[in-house]
């Protein structure tokens, strides 16, 4: 459902075509390194006529992209609707090693054969969001697998360690004494190799990936390439409104679920994110986020509406206007209109805040227990004016909880006052 909106600035163009691109380029993005870098890529292909090589590493690790790889993926999409080239990399090599970004400790490697089934219909998703035709795909064991030790020993000298401890997972991971394998110092070193094998002019990450883009410069120097532009995103949370989205911690949304699906999971988010995923994950002009925004802060009804016209925003990008129109009708159905009658009875909140939900829902016998609370959590039978729970939520801001109907079921319900 991407619509390309292209802006030529690859074939002569002017200062206000770079000034616009630089504007849709630099939005949203979390750091474009080194300053001006990127503006001086865009005029040299402005001056030159070739479409700036734009890499993004694609992590073979799973097989199926969430709102949160979304982001990145968006990102890429501005570039090839402004004329230039998307080049994936399928880190089939790096997969077989690790990476460590982020995490407390390595992530375990996978087997050529993993790589390639979790790649089967990777691709598919990607191009619900990238240009086909825009696209240049590589497999980082082109290059990679046909290194010696020799060739290995040689691009490591442009790492230190004290450098490579610089990065917060190494750091705090070696101040608390916990292992660091030699094979995870040597990711960022394979990684940057990428951008020399292919000759990048731009690298995407998220933010967690940094320090492994800035690698990929040291070795370009090193090999009298010019040195790419680094440009990172935000990280998205996830539905839980604490962890970044995570299959595994069960706070995605997938951009393969059904129009309904992501409607309903998206009434879930925390009020106060509803700014963060208009932003992130829905193709809203900056006024208009701003505006959601502010009225997801005000919360009560003006945060439900608000969180409604980002869900309506979100699902309208994967599945179509009149899909995301049906998937709010569903729900109101489903969640709404019987579920909310007009007599419902009242129940303080707590003065704490935040709420804790387990015990919320025990003292307004709602549940029996607290353990009964976070099981019918898990079981996803508890909503909030009609919106299901995130399961992982057991702590709910005040003020998003005021003014509205908390229900386990279909009978037991409260207004919370």
């Amino acid at each position: 459902m991407f619509e390309p909106t292209p802006v030529p600035v690859t074939d002569g163009g002017s200062d206000a075509d770079v000034d616009h691109a630089l504007g849709v380029l630099t939005s949203w993005a979390a750091q474009v390194l080194p300053a001006g870098a990127l503006r001086e890529a865009l005029n040299r292909s402005r001056r030159t006529g070739r479409p700036l090589r734009v890499k993004l590493g694609i992590d073979p690790s799973g097989s199926e992209l969430t709102l949160g790889h979304a982001v990145v993926l968006r990102k890429l999409r501005q570039f090839q609707d402004l004329g230039h080239l998307a080049v994936l990399i399928v880190g089939d090599f790096t997969g077989m090693v690790g990476d460590p970004s982020g995490k407390a400790a390595g992530r375990g490697a996978l087997t050529r054969e993993q790589t390639q089934a979790n790649s089967r219909t990777y691709f598919e998703q990607l191009m619900r969001i990238l240009d086909p035709d825009r696209v240049e795909v590589r497999r980082n064991s082109e290059w990679l697998a046909g290194m010696t030790m020799a060739d290995v020993v040689r691009e490591a000298r442009e790492l230190t360690v004290a450098r490579l401890l610089e990065r917060d997972d190494f750091a705090n991971r070696y101040a608390e004494g916990r292992p660091i394998s030699l094979v995870e110092l040597l990711y960022p070193l394979l990684q940057g190799y990428d951008s020399v094998a292919v000759q990048a002019d731009v690298e995407l990450g998220g933010t967690d990936q940094t320090y492994n883009l800035l690698v990929g410069r040291d070795l370009q120097r090193a090999h009298d390439q010019p040195e790419q532009v680094v440009l990172t995103v935000p990280l998205l949370e996830g539905l839980d409104g604490v962890a970044k989205m995570s299959k595994s911690l069960g706070n995605y949304v997938a951009v393969t679920e059904s129009a309904a699906q992501q409607f309903g999971k998206l009434m879930s988010l925390p009020d106060r994110l509803v700014g963060r995923y208009a932003l992130l994950a829905a193709a809203l002009p900056g006024e208009e986020v701003d505006r959601l925004a502010g009225a997801a802060a005000e919360g009560g009804p003006a945060a439900g509406s608000a969180k409604r016209a980002m869900a309506r925003a979100v699902v309208t990008l994967y599945h179509g206007a009149e899909a995301a129109v049906a998937a709010e009708h569903r729900f109101d159905a489903l969640f709404r209109e019987h579920a909310l009658p007009a007599d419902v009875a009242e129940h303080p909140l707590p003065a704490a805040d935040p709420v804790h939900l387990p015990a919320l829902l025990a003292a307004a016998g709602l549940v029996a227990s607290r353990s009964e609370g976070r099981r019918r959590l898990q079981d996803g039978a508890v909503r909030l004016d009609g919106a299901p729970m995130c399961p992982s939520r057991l702590d709910v801001d005040r003020a998003e909880l005021a003014g509205r109907v908390l229900a386990v079921g279909r009978r037991r319900l409260v207004r919370l006052v």
